[in-house]
């Protein structure tokens, strides 16, 4: 039996907060080459996911501690939906194909994914075309948007074509 409890959680979240990406994951699948990816994410706020997709498998989130911004978006940036989980929002499920970002609005927040494996690492053409890389500081000022983006707006640094 795998199981996750409250100290695996806060260890978890320990762990993110030393880390320089301010996350951290515990995998519950056994092997990257397996059919379902199942971990637990620790995500500190100044983590940064950006706007991505995954071409061939839906992905599904669920809070275990915390609240998140979860956004989806159209090809040009703009929000097509948004949630908070942990906060009225229990779960999502994000279609194969569908733009996303996620933001943590709480330290030691930890969230629950699960989506067709096997695991694939991320290429650059699965990051949205108008979100700065991890390395432009720009994408500061995109997590800060995230917290308050609503259906129908669109970050004003991607500019009318994109980035």
């Amino acid at each position: 039996m795998k199981k996750l409890d409250f100290d695996d959680l806060t260890s978890l979240s320990s762990e993110a907060q030393q880390s320089p990406r301010k996350r951290m994951n515990r995998n519950l699948h056994s092997d990257l080459s397996d059919p379902v990816q199942r971990l637990a994410i620790a995500m500190e706020p100044d983590t940064y996911i950006r706007p991505h997709h995954h071409r061939q498998t839906w992905e599904i989130l669920i809070p275990l501690r915390g609240r998140f911004v979860v956004l989806t978006f159209d090809d040009g940036g703009v929000v097509i939906e948004r949630a908070v989980l942990g906060e009225g929002g229990f779960a999502v499920e994000i279609p194969a194909g569908g733009w996303h970002a996620v933001l943590s609005l709480d330290g030691g927040g930890v969230i629950f994914e699960v989506k067709c494996g096997p695991y694939a690492p991320f290429k650059e053409e699965d990051f949205s075309p108008w979100s700065p890389a991890a390395d432009d500081d720009a994408y500061k000022e995109l997590m800060r948007w995230f917290r308050d983006a609503e259906v129908g707006q669109r970050w004003p640094g991607c500019g009318e074509g994109g980035a």
